[in-house]
């Protein structure tokens, strides 16, 4: 099996290089930038499967480049920042990634977290359908009303998990530890992708299939 690629954005020289060591060390394929000047081209040549990105870059910041990779790349995002700001990362989710890391951080808890965006579960066949929604085992082609949804990894992943327990209420908790891989973590990130999905799901102006649960959680159905 190829390896993960992974592409560093980072400014700092030795956050850079003792990133790039460390996960180098566990088997992944690492390329780093000190900025974001040339991504377009990285992005094409390298082809990560997830990028480490900086929030404070030099030129493009970590928030002006998250849209590039959104429409150039289907890598997965983790964010770096010194800024531990709710909003900051409300507004680094909101805008597609993944996940976010305050620094300083334990490189054993990047590491941790680069695993557990990457984590997948192996494909399967088989069709979910729920009213108008259909998608595959593994979530990669999901269509509602004929038309085909362009979904992030994390938003996939979370979609999967409400399919497998349509009708039945999910917890935000089980949904940190199913879709991100451990529970210590800020619910408003669940409630970030949950809008997000939302918003996908009913684009064309079609009725809403997840449904929130006061003070439990979200249900995927076709009624409240």
């Amino acid at each position: 099996m190829e390896a993960t690629r992974i592409l560093v954005v980072e400014d700092s020289e030795t956050i850079r290089v003792a990133v790039r060591t460390a996960l180098r060390a566990q088997g992944f394929v690492v390329d780093s930038r000190p900025d974001g000047e040339d991504l377009e081209v990285v992005l094409a040549a390298f082809g990560p499967d997830l990028v480490v990105l900086d929030v404070m870059l030099p030129g493009r910041d970590g928030f002006a480049l998250l849209p590039v990779l959104r429409e150039r790349s289907q890598a997965a995002v983790l964010m770096l920042t010194a800024r531990d700001q709710l909003d900051d990362r409300l507004a680094g989710l909101a805008g597609g990634a993944d996940d976010y890391l305050v620094k300083p951080f334990a490189m054993a808890e990047l590491v941790a977290r680069i695993q557990a965006v990457l984590r997948r579960a192996a494909p399967e066949g088989g069709t979910t359908a729920l009213g108008d929604l259909t998608l595959n085992q593994d979530a990669s082609v999901v269509r509602r009303a004929g038309r085909t949804l362009d979904l992030t990894d994390t938003e996939r992943r979370l979609l999967r998990h409400l399919a497998a327990h349509r009708d039945r209420v999910v917890t935000k908790t089980q949904l940190l530890v199913a879709v991100w891989g451990y529970e210590g973590f800020d619910p408003n990130v669940v409630e970030v992708h949950v809008s997000s999905l939302r918003r996908k799901l009913e684009a064309g102006g079609e009725a809403r299939l997840v449904h929130t649960v006061r003070h439990q959680g979200y249900r995927l159905a076709t009624a409240p």
